[in-house]
């Protein structure tokens, strides 16, 4: 059986379990809690030496890194295929994923990392903080982490973060004006791939950013949203009152990031 070792807030784990469930696989679940750091434990490191997740073990071998775990699942299990044939389209579809990777997913810890880890850190010693966040493998992140516990939402990483929300709104958008879906019209894995960042804005109400503005992205994402898969790979996860909290700590936070989009 399938296995993937994930936590429900993250994003990244969000577009596997969406993956799983468009594809109707079975699958065993590993809790990893982020907020304890067991992803920096010596155990998880032996299987993701990047210590982040998802975790995908397909016959005992691991897969990391969520977009490429993504396109495994596609290339092993295609009965159900979320890629388009299409060449031009199908690099249309990795370049949406290479831009969660390399920009949206960094943007969405920024403006998310402070209200869901910052207060469990701030309880511990300036030197406890250190020594669990030295244990971050990569350095960017390592850094970022420490710069959104010393600032939370008033550190520099914030502004950027919502400005390359914005922009990718203005580009889904446009690319929505052409078609049904982000790369043509059918549902793939650049749609997969993004509305878990969608759901971030959605939890802690800070869907101003695009509701008025955006009727294509707006209409998009409930379509999303609708789909048996993004109900059991992301809502099933998620109780009432973890949401009701979430919505709480957006709410008051909002109007530092609603700063940055004027």
């Amino acid at each position: 059986m399938l296995e993937l070792y994930t936590h429900p807030m993250s994003p990244c784990a969000q577009k596997v379990r969406i993956v799983l469930a468009e594809k109707n696989l079975e699958w065993a679940k590993h809790h990893v809690s982020l907020p304890d750091k067991e992803n920096l434990s010596p155990e998880y490191l032996k299987l993701n030496p990047l210590g982040v997740v998802p975790t995908l073990v397909d016959k005992g071998r691991p897969v990391i890194e969520s977009s490429i775990i993504c396109e495994y699942l596609d290339d092993a299990y295609p009965q159900v295929s979320l890629s388009p044939e299409d060449p031009l389209q199908r690099s249309a579809m990795r370049f949406w994923m290479k831009h969660v990777d390399v920009k949206l997913h960094p943007s969405c810890g920024a403006i998310q990392w402070p209200l869901i880890m910052r207060d469990k850190l701030l309880l511990m010693s300036e030197e406890e903080q250190n020594l669990l966040l030295d244990k971050v493998v990569e350095k960017p992140r390592r850094e970022r982490q420490k710069r959104l516990l010393k600032y939370g939402l008033d550190a520099p990483d914030v502004a950027d973060a919502v400005a390359t929300y914005y922009k990718t709104i203005v580009d889904m958008e446009a690319a929505l004006g052409e078609h049904q879906w982000l790369v043509s019209d059918n549902f793939s894995l650049a749609d997969i791939s993004v509305a878990p960042y969608f759901q971030t804005l959605h939890q802690f109400n800070w869907t101003a950013m695009y509701e008025a503005d955006f009727p294509l992205v707006l209409d998009w994402y409930a379509r999303c949203r609708e789909r048996e898969s993004y109900q059991v790979g992301v809502l099933a996860d998620l109780s009432e009152a973890t949401l009701e909290q979430l919505s709480a700590k957006g709410r008051e936070a909002w109007p530092k990031l609603a700063a940055h989009l004027t």
